[in-house]
């Protein structure tokens, strides 16, 4: 059997591609964010247009960056247990607590306050 085409090596490829992708998106998100606020707190003490537009426009950069973000993450947790599983059952419990901790309080804290965002742009 070829060594390159093992189960093995292509687990780690997979997963290596998956976290390089992850690691991309989520200081892009981080930095969009910030990018992003600035722009809308701008927008609210000078009320000048061309501020509304460059929210919207980093907006959106934003909001597909952080799905790119969630869709990485979560194959990255399916991976843990698929590819990893005998890894994850070894080092479970020191990993698991920080990884929940990061998918329960991140995740929805982000997913929560992105929806405000969204849906009360004019109600809010």
């Amino acid at each position: 059997m070829n060594d390159i085409l093992s189960p093995l090596i292509l687990s780690q490829w997979q997963f290596g591609l998956t976290t390089i992708y992850h690691f991309l998106f989520i200081p892009i998100t981080i930095g969009m964010a910030t990018t992003t606020a600035v722009f809308q707190t701008a927008w609210y003490r000078t009320a000048k247009v061309r501020y509304l537009h460059l929210t919207q426009f980093f907006g959106k950069i934003f909001l597909i960056n952080f799905a790119m973000g969630v869709v990485t993450g979560i194959v990255q947790e399916f991976q843990f247990g698929m590819n990893w599983s005998t890894y994850s059952r070894f080092v479970g419990d020191v990993f698991g607590a920080p990884l929940a901790m990061e998918g329960l309080l991140a995740f929805f804290l982000e997913a929560t306050f992105i929806g405000l965002w969204i849906f009360g742009w004019d109600k809010l």
